[in-house]
């Protein structure tokens, strides 16, 4: 069965109000979002006080690292920094896996969610060259680097990094994705809102990899005008087929709607249709 979880909310504070929430809701877990000061590597670090908020709500964690995260930047200072970042933040969530295996599905790896950052562009007179796809032997070398630290920092810990699509992937992206997959330490997010606002053009690289899929970011959308984290029913989306995908290959979803109003509606329309 489908386990449902929540993502971390601007509107709160706390992550107790949004523990509290997330139990109210008939939810199984909230994605930590590294975006967000309450939630850096550190803070995921202190272990006992995300227990004690979990125990008490009888829900477990995933995590979301920070979508400004670029393991291939130019800069090693920069670079190196983010590669520590997801050491720190890998080794704090095997501390966190007894609650998945109390409050969860012990059979699903624990997910950290992970964007590509498109790098920068150059504009020229006829067309924008992508600097990652003019240097893509240096671009796909700082992903083969990141595979081989990743396989070392997980070892034999159920935890996969999940690459998410956003806003349709480059090329260049794509290859790095498909290296990272020669790995059983990645896996695959499909976000189906982000997928709807593009025009689905993400849709025949996930179909091709469905196999790897093992995150889902639930929330409706629209094509024309391109809009995302909608509560569920509010868009264009056939959520019951994305959903029959994410149960097909066991996926753990997030409703991704960004508002507490909004989840309540989400999880009322999976309710009503007994997947809550």
């Amino acid at each position: 069965m489908l386990q449902f979880g929540m993502p971390t909310l601007v509107e709160f504070r706390s992550l107790a109000e949004n523990a509290d929430l997330c139990a109210r809701l008939g939810l199984k877990f909230i994605e930590l979002n590294m975006n967000f000061p309450e939630y850096q590597a550190e803070e995921l670090g202190r272990t006992g006080a995300l227990t004690e908020i979990a125990e008490k709500a009888g829900i477990y964690y995933t995590v979301h690292l920070d979508e400004n995260l670029n393991i291939a930047d130019y800069n090693p200072l920069v670079s190196g920094a983010w590669l520590e970042t997801v050491r720190r933040t890998v080794g704090a969530a095997k501390r966190l896996l007894p609650l998945r295996d109390r409050f969860g599905d012990p059979s699903q790896p624990l997910t950290l969610n992970m964007h590509l950052c498109h790098g920068v562009h150059i504009t020229l007179p006829d067309r924008k060259v992508q600097l990652y796809d003019r240097d893509i032997d240096r671009y796909l070398g700082a992903f083969a680097d990141f595979r081989a630290r990743c396989g070392e920092w997980i070892g034999d810990d159920p935890l996969m990094i999940v690459l998410e699509n956003t806003d349709g992937f480059r090329g260049y992206e794509r290859q790095a994705i498909d290296l990272l997959l020669e790995s059983p330490h990645f896996g695959l997010t499909w976000d189906i809102g982000h997928s709807k606002a593009v025009g689905e053009t993400d849709v025949p690289f996930m179909e091709e990899r469905a196999g790897r899929l093992r995150h889902f970011h639930i929330h409706d959308g629209t094509e024309k005008p391109p809009r995302n984290h909608l509560a569920l029913g509010d868009g264009e989306i056939d959520l019951i087929a994305r959903l029959r995908t994410a149960e097909d290959h066991a996926c753990r979803c997030v409703l991704e709607t960004k508002t507490a109003r909004a989840l309540e509606r989400s999880a009322a329309w999976l309710r009503e249709r007994g997947y809550l």
